[in-house]
């Protein structure tokens, strides 16, 4: 439907008002529901939404010492504006199918850090050079019997799984949990999320969906609107999913895998026929391992996240490239015209999509620019292949690296790149105040 049309579809319906949502710089979604004489007027003008989502933590604590910064106690923390994105219509069918809304901070301020808008920039890149890119996202994530609130008088420790022990592509786990898993999966269809397949992972409790390819803006809605989506579904069934990284040190940790090809004139010339991969393929793979160091904290956003990145637990540690190789940061995937593509194994199910699909493309792109040429191909074991460097260990190291990078700042401009850096540096500072349950059992009583 275009404008006009969704326009008057809602006006007719019965629902009397709209859901709206923006996405801040941690992936969440922040929004709200508005009455339709407020829809009505949005429609026109716009609306404002406070910019606090720029200013405040994941845990909405106030950053401090940010005079710099795009907003704070400085500036009152006033409303930004932003414009309702119609393309992204949907209606929320486990609410009523409420038409729901995603919207863009279109401030002079803060459209430079509004996610959404990276994307568009960094797509509009790619459309300029010739390119369509398409791209969609794999979850991994584990699921527990709770509520919120005996989770937060425990402090969250020793969350009870929907199943136990190791049993990947189990059809007897999955039944075990249908109910949920044909909600999810019938419901996300629904929400125009489709789901190309779901199944168990090696883990307790812990699940696998695979969210359909399609335009790179609207694998990154997808992908959004899925992890909040199964938060707000597995409630109905006394279900918490966590898309953390890493919950559990002894257990694999959860992938946010990102496919992605670039089309042009409806071909896939990521496709290299009898040489398996064309050279736009190859050098779009060089510029993704080259910037990837620069870019980490996009691809890794958390203090978790670098608690995934370890060896021989399914995710890279090191800057290299596979075909079909599990152990590499690019699993090079040379199928038919149709399926040939690369994985971004480094990112986590804690990802902002928005961030980390710009990323690579941006990267990809600066790789085809350029012509970068591909480091050799890692037979084998990619976490003993060094050759090519390594990534960094803590989002503290790699936040760093991202904030000195010319190459970051030539993509996504000074102003993206400091505010995000002091974020990452917040989290990193918010980490290193806190005495962990682990410090208490090592020193309490031996020191």
């Amino acid at each position: 439907m275009n404008k006009d049309q969704i326009i008057n579809e809602i006006m007719n319906s019965p629902s009397k008002k709209v859901k709206l949502a923006a996405v801040d710089l941690d992936g969440v979604l922040r929004g709200k529901y508005i009455h339709l004489d407020k829809f009505k007027s949005a429609i026109e003008g716009g609306f404002g939404f406070c910019d606090v989502v720029f200013g405040w933590d994941v845990n909405d604590l106030c950053y401090e010492n940010n005079e710099g910064m795009v907003t704070g106690w400085h500036t009152g923390y006033p409303d930004a504006p932003c414009d309702i994105d119609f393309s992204t219509f949907r209606k929320v069918p486990w609410d009523s199918d409420v038409p729901f809304f995603l919207v863009d901070f279109t401030g002079e301020k803060t459209r430079d850090l509004c996610p959404r808008t990276i994307l568009k920039k960094t797509k509009a890149k790619a459309n300029s050079m010739g390119f369509d890119p398409f791209f969609s996202a794999e979850f991994e994530w584990f699921n527990f019997r709770e509520n919120m609130e005996e989770l937060n008088d425990r402090d969250f420790r020793n969350p009870n799984p929907v199943d136990r022990g190791m049993f990947g592509y189990s059809i007897l786990r999955a039944n075990e949990n249908k109910e949920y898993l044909n909600e999810l999966f019938d419901q996300m269809s629904d929400f125009n999320v489709p789901i190309e397949g779901i199944h168990t992972e090696t883990g307790p409790g812990v699940y696998e969906a695979a969210i359909l390819y399609s335009d790179i803006v609207e694998a990154a809605d997808r992908a959004t609107l899925f992890k909040s989506g199964a938060k707000e579904l597995g409630r109905d069934y006394g279900i918490i999913p966590t898309f953390m990284a890493k919950w559990n040190e002894k257990l694999p940790g959860s992938s946010g895998h990102i496919h992605q090809s670039l089309w042009r004139d409806g071909k896939n010339v990521f496709f290299g026929g009898d040489i398996k991969y064309s050279e736009t393929m190859k050098h779009y793979m060089a510029g993704i391992l080259h910037c990837l160091p620069e870019l980490l904290p996009m691809y890794a956003p958390t203090i978790n996240s670098y608690k995934r990145l370890v060896e021989g637990m399914w995710a890279p540690t090191t800057l290299t490239w596979g075909e079909d190789n599990r152990t590499c940061a690019l699993r090079a995937i040379p199928g038919s015209p149709k399926s040939s593509r690369i994985e971004m194994r480094v990112t986590g199910a804690d990802i902002n999509p928005y961030l980390a699909m710009s990323a690579c493309l941006a990267s990809g792109l600066y790789g085809i620019e350029n012509e970068l040429e591909l480091p050799t191909e890692t037979k084998g074991n990619g976490y003993e292949d060094f050759s090519n460097g390594t990534l960094p260990k803590t989002l503290q190291e790699a936040s760093n690296k991202m904030k000195s990078s010319k190459i970051a700042r030539s993509f996504f401009g000074d102003h993206f790149v400091d505010h995000f850096c002091f974020t990452r540096e917040w989290e990193w500072k918010q980490y290193m105040k806190a005495v962990t349950n682990w410090e208490l059992k090592r020193y309490f009583e031996i020191i």
